[in-house]
């Protein structure tokens, strides 16, 4: 984490040398600051940064303009630093695609606290190295080329049911609940959406199960969830 390379655009010098100073102490060496919206965009072309520290008022463009010009090229984490401190404003800015939203003033040691702790989440949702098949029984997942087989006859999934199917083969005996599958497979926030959920289980179970309504691999959990049962013995009817 302390590799981490980190943008600050704020037009307050003092505060800029305030951050500096402290994410040094903290461990961070890989930090770059400008004052303006423009400049931004720029170190952002060039540069790949983890984490962005953008001041809202900033001359010219402000920061919740330039904060979609840089989400468009960087997949870093932004915290906005901003004096403006009403709903409106906090909502205006997760909505133009802000991480987090910090009021100045600022305690800069809860910055940093909060910046690793985004940090290390990114860091632990970083997927592991991919093997490139999965066996279970019958069932032969094959990464690099997405292919499925039963029983060594190839069968077509779409690309979303394929996603749920790996996943759960990534994540075997784990029960998950429908919040868990949507947001960790669709990578999206949850809301309520049960039945994309449970229509991509019944599509996965009648391509893999010998038996859709007596299901093999795929189970129902009984008020959790679903699970893949590696060893395919134990579970329960749907």
């Amino acid at each position: 984490m302390q590799q981490s390379s980190i943008l600050i655009v704020d037009d307050e010098q003092a505060i800029l040398h305030m951050l500096q100073v402290i994410l040094h102490k903290e461990g961070f060496t890989q930090i770059d600051t400008t004052t303006t919206a423009e400049e931004a965009v720029q170190l952002c072309m060039r540069n790949k940064y983890d984490l962005i520290l953008l001041d809202v008022m900033l001359p010219g463009e402000d920061g919740f303009e330039v904060c979609p010009k840089i989400r468009a090229i960087s997949d870093a984490t932004i915290f906005f630093l901003t004096a403006r401190t009403t709903d409106l404003d906090k909502l205006s800015g997760f909505a133009v695609g802000a991480d987090d939203y910090i009021t100045k003033p600022f305690n800069p040691l809860e910055v940093v606290a909060r910046m690793k702790a985004h940090l290390r989440r990114k860091h632990d949702s970083v997927p592991k190295q991919q093997k490139q098949y999965y066996e279970y029984g019958h069932l032969l997942i094959n990464t690099l080329s997405a292919e499925v087989t039963i029983r060594g006859k190839k069968v077509p999934l779409q690309a979303q049911v394929y996603q749920l199917l790996l996943f759960f083969c990534q994540n075997p005996n784990q029960v998950f609940s429908k919040s868990q599958l949507y947001e960790k497979v669709w990578d999206d926030q949850y809301l309520g959406e049960d039945n994309t959920v449970m229509v991509h289980i019944r599509k996965l179970r009648e391509k893999i199960e010998a038996n859709p309504s007596n299901p093999r691999y795929i189970v129902t959990v009984r008020g959790l969830g679903y699970k893949f049962v590696s060893d395919g013995d134990l579970h329960e009817n749907t």
